[in-house]
């Protein structure tokens, strides 16, 4: 198979620039919109729950067209213009925001994506994660602070001038989870799990009220009882981890005291086999499920249920690294929901006695 040219990338036979469908509509001006979907497909949302909120990680995946977007567009394009007719899907209620979690945005940017939404549309935004490590990665991003400890780490008027204050005033009432993602780090960095705990309840406690605040810890050893009581002492509602590294999301929900929280949280981002990179490379392009989890799938929907019989609000994230494409592991998602609904499961819901 030939390789795929790239943006106006130039002819080797004639000089001319040779355009892409992607490029060529962009050129035009044609806007991204809606893909078509089923009769049965918009049943399905309509019949979804209100309080469930489901959508994926991101929004900038060109192998969505067809499932997502009505055209082929490149990552560039629909990150300026994809969110709109993502948010017209009928599943997809939600989506998370990623790009905050590694520098805060000014409250304009968020109040640029909150005008492309319906009203009933939510957002899962990352806190900066100055916010949540202990101590700089060993990584070239991180330049000269490599290894360093972080003086911003835990640091509540930090967080609360320039990730709650924009996170607010630039989504209003379209704010969901702001989630504080503590990624795997060496518990001895922290001080150890009862006094990660202390700083955290400290950190939590001094945030302004209002905002649904969200922690997701990485490390197994950090689920402990301190550390759900921490979080239900602030409001503060556990995130339900579907990654490789981390036990069961029944056992966390279990641990965390999920459904006692303000709303339950989760984000389901690996298979239990697989690592990030090659999860990527065996899914790219996120256009079909390729490996589907059926048992993550039945934990999540039984949360989601039992979310709305607690009366919370439930919001998860899809990564297309789950089963292959976020979008259709959302919508059948979304199907198990209401299978489980409409047969009145009697099925023991992880977390609950």
């Amino acid at each position: 198979m030939a390789p795929q040219r790239g943006p106006a990338q130039l002819d080797l036979f004639t000089g001319a620039a040779v355009e892409t469908p992607a490029t060529a509509r962009a050129r035009r001006g044609q806007q991204v919109g809606p893909a078509e979907v089923s009769d049965t497909l918009r049943a399905l949302g309509h019949a979804l729950p209100q309080g469930i909120y489901l959508g994926t990680s991101s929004w900038t995946f060109p192998g969505w067209a067809g499932i997502v977007f009505d055209q082929d567009a490149s990552t560039s394009q629909l990150a300026r213009e994809g969110l709109s007719a993502y948010a017209r899907h009928p599943i997809l209620r939600t989506v998370g925001i990623d790009r905050t979690f590694y520098a805060p945005i000014p409250a304009t940017a968020f109040a640029d994506y909150a005008a492309q939404v319906p009203e009933h549309f939510r957002f899962l935004v990352k806190a900066h994660e100055a916010c949540t490590l202990a101590r700089f990665p060993l990584h070239e991003r991180y330049g000269a602070q490599r290894g360093q400890p972080n003086e911003r780490f835990l640091h509540a008027a930090y967080a609360a001038e320039h990730v709650v204050g924009p996170f607010v005033e630039g989504l209003g009432a379209k704010a969901g989870p702001l989630v504080f993602q503590f990624p795997p780090q060496d518990p001895a960095a922290l001080g150890g799990p009862a006094r990660f705990v202390e700083r955290l309840y400290a950190f939590l406690a001094a945030l302004p009220k209002g905002p649904l605040y969200a922690v997701e810890v990485r490390n197994e050893s950090l689920l402990t009882e301190d550390f759900a009581q921490a979080l239900a002492e602030t409001g503060t509602s556990p995130v339900l981890a579907a990654w490789s590294h981390m036990p069961p999301v029944a056992r966390q929900a279990r641990l965390t005291k999920t459904f006692e929280a303000r709303a339950v949280v989760a984000r389901w981002m690996l298979p239990p086999n697989l690592g990030y990179e090659e999860a990527r490379a065996r899914y790219a392009p996120f256009d079909k499920l390729v490996e589907e989890d059926a048992p993550t799938r039945d934990v999540l929907a039984r949360v989601c249920l039992a979310a709305v019989r607690a009366g919370r609000p439930a919001f998860l994230t899809i990564n297309n690294k789950a089963e292959g494409s976020a979008p259709l592991s959302a919508i059948r998602l979304a199907e198990r929901v209401m299978a489980y609904r409409e047969q009145g499961s009697q099925r023991a819901v992880p977390g609950q006695s």
